[in-house]
């Protein structure tokens, strides 16, 4: 991500808040690292994961169809099974986003055997950029095509504290 554009999301959040003159800027190293990703779905939660041992959680929302795997595309679940954060997307359509490996090879393999199209591009992301519902709705809902969605200040936190190619973990 070029420095610019982090610089930019770091001026976005702190516009809002009251600083003192002498606060000192946020920059990324002042962030722990996560060495894994922890998804519970029947819990709408995220854990950030450093030696096996959760040190932030975040509340989640998932596909419309949230109860089991994904299968094909358009089935609006979100996937399960253990996979990598391999991509980051600093302008899609969702404030911030992190693209999950979904579907591998197995994932492949399983939906052609039913003459199916897996799908893909699942997701870690924010807000809509231009939201249809109300903010109530984001927050209590599930919503996403099969994505998992969490607050914008919720994504900038696993933005900066997720490396590139970190596993994620996504169970029932």
């Amino acid at each position: 991500m070029p420095i610019d554009r982090t610089a930019k999301i770091l001026l976005t959040l702190v516009s809002g808040l009251s600083l003192s003159v002498s606060a000192m800027p946020i920059a990324a190293s002042d962030f722990p690292v996560a060495d894994k990703v922890l998804v519970e779905k029947g819990k709408r939660k995220l854990h950030l994961l450093k030696d096996n041992k959760p040190f932030r959680t975040y509340k989640i929302a998932l596909g419309v169809d949230p109860v089991g795997d994904k299968e094909r595309e358009g089935d609006q679940k979100t996937p399960e099974g253990m996979y990598y954060l391999d991509m980051r997307n600093p302008d899609s359509d969702f404030f911030l986003s992190i693209r999950i490996s979904y579907p591998d090879t197995s994932d492949r393999i399983a939906a052609r055997s039913k003459g199916q199209d897996p799908g893909g591009q699942i997701m870690i992301h924010g807000q809509p950029n231009t939201p249809t519902y109300s903010d109530g709705y984001y927050a209590k809902e599930d919503w996403t095509n099969g994505c998992i969605a969490v607050s914008n200040s919720d994504m900038i936190d696993i933005w900066l504290m997720t490396p590139n190619n970190i596993p994620i973990e996504i169970v029932p």
